[in-house]
């Protein structure tokens, strides 16, 4: 048979009694409040830019900026090698399309990561992302 010491020493399996809490309540709320100024004095850029608040971040911005640039790259390929097809100046379409596709491709980055303006916009370039 099974004697009664359970792990407290009570003979009552399970959490058995606590020590009764050093910290009072009137301590946490200080400590809480603290804490919540902290955040909101953190939180005060991302909540500025509504836009800005979603923007992906790490793999994804990554991810976003790589897209950018391929993209721009295959479509200048892409009709390079229409262009040659049809017009018969083969290998000349293609690179003159790589190489529009590749400058495109670096403004599609620059103005996806803020650091040029949009078309037909005037002024100062945005602020990067981060």
């Amino acid at each position: 048979m099974a004697d009664k010491t359970g792990p407290d020493g009570t003979g009552e399996t399970g959490r058995g009694r606590q020590p009764e809490a050093t910290i009072r309540d009137d301590e946490l709320e200080r400590r809480r409040r603290d804490l919540e100024a902290s955040l909101a004095t953190r939180r005060t850029d991302r909540l500025e830019g509504k836009d800005e608040a979603k923007a992906a971040t790490g793999y994804g911005q990554a991810l976003k900026l790589s897209s950018e640039f391929i993209a721009g790259v295959v479509v200048g390929v892409g009709l390079g090698w229409f262009i040659d097809r049809v017009a018969g100046t083969a290998p000349w379409g293609l690179i003159v399309g790589l190489l529009l596709g590749f400058g495109a491709g670096i403004l599609n980055v620059l103005r996806s990561a803020g650091l040029a303006s949009e078309f037909g916009q005037s002024g100062e370039p945005r602020e990067p992302k981060k």
